[in-house]
């Protein structure tokens, strides 16, 4: 009986065997077997940058405004106007300023009737004291009274001195060649001291102010000549001279305000133009792969290169532009050269070394 049990247990072992090398085959032929992917040839894209808008503004534009407060009885000049240094712009009620004058006036006249007196007062009493018919004390009073005569007189010429200027602040004129660009009161308005009445802008010094995005400011800087030409007229074109960037960027839209000279440019170039300008820094050559080429590890972002020579893929710490899930595709700055194979579809399922089976896709 023992033979026959022992025959009866040799075939199970065998299928057993069988079995096992066979599944272990199987799994062998799963890990060697290349893993379908989809893969894109990196190819650097030259960015296209649109020319900037800009407007002509003068370098120089000053507030006019009275030194004094007063009701406004003319303004001679409108927006627009041309004016010469020295004309009159406008003119409040010059009354109570002439009255001041008078006032003055006759203080100081006042004051200088009382030096008279008291110059004759200090000569009697000098007489007198050397005669001695009078006290050397009478003498010294009408000495200080003399000193005290002296300073009135010194203290109201200077307060008609000052009541005389600032009859002169009732006539506002302009502080050098220009043309008015704006306009804030009007004849009747009642000004206080130092409200704007008008803006005067010099003719001979014009800037274009343009606002910069950070990306294209990396390599401006101060003295790089821009082309500008007129956005209704590409025709009539000038060159501007980067005289200003400002060096910090506006908190809304994140861009610096540049202003470039543009002193020797045509007259058509007249303020409040509005004007293109060529970007400080021309856009660079950039790859872009889709986002799902993007595998995050340990906060570094990686992609898959593949060696097409062994068709074995190797991981490839990259740099991005931008890393929002809103985007389908992401800007490579750095990590990536143009011409590799990227992996673009199953990074997940990848290790390094393995080999995989490319299926390509057309670069977006």
């Amino acid at each position: 009986m023992i033979p026959s049990r022992r025959y009866t247990t040799l075939p199970l072992f065998l299928s057993i065997s069988l079995i096992a090398g066979c599944e272990q085959n199987s799994t062998s032929g799963e890990e060697t077997s290349p893993r379908p992917v989809k893969s894109l040839i990196a190819r650097s894209e030259q960015e296209a940058v649109e020319r900037l808008p800009g407007i002509v503004r003068a370098r120089i534009e000053t507030d006019l405004a009275f030194r004094t407060l007063g009701r406004i009885v003319s303004r001679n000049v409108d927006v627009g106007d041309l004016v010469r240094k020295g004309d009159v712009v406008a003119e409040i009620d010059p009354l109570s300023l002439r009255l001041s004058v008078r006032s003055a006036d006759a203080n100081l006249r006042d004051a200088q009737a009382h030096l008279t007196n008291a110059v004759l007062t200090e000569g009697r009493k000098r007489t007198l004291a050397h005669k001695n018919a009078s006290s050397i004390a009478d003498h010294e009073l009408a000495e200080q009274q003399l000193k005290s005569a002296e300073a009135n007189v010194a203290r109201e010429t200077a307060s008609l001195a000052k009541a005389q200027e600032q009859l002169g602040y009732a006539t506002l004129r302009a502080e050098f060649d220009g043309v008015v660009t704006a306009t804030y009161a009007e004849p009747g308005q009642t000004v206080s001291t130092g409200q704007p009445v008008l803006k005067l802008a010099r003719l001979e010094q014009r800037d274009v102010v343009v606002d910069v995005p950070e990306a294209l400011l990396s390599s401006g800087h101060l003295g790089d000549s821009v082309d500008v030409a007129l956005q209704l007229d590409r025709t009539a074109q000038t060159v501007g001279v980067v005289r200003e960037i400002a060096p910090q960027a506006d908190p809304t839209t994140r861009t610096h305000r540049v202003k470039l000279a543009i002193d020797q440019a045509p007259e058509v170039f007249r303020l409040g133009a509005v004007v293109t300008v060529k970007p400080l820094a021309e856009g660079n050559g950039s790859i872009t792969l889709p986002s799902t080429a993007i595998r995050d590890k340990n906060g570094v972002d990686h992609v898959w290169v593949v060696d097409q020579s062994t068709s074995t893929v190797t991981p490839r710490p990259v740099e991005l532009a931008n890393r929002t899930a809103e985007f389908r595709f992401v800007r490579i700055l750095s990590g990536l050269r143009d011409g590799e194979e990227v992996v673009v579809a199953g990074v997940n399922q990848l290790a390094d070394g393995q080999k995989v089976k490319r299926v390509q896709e057309r670069h977006p």
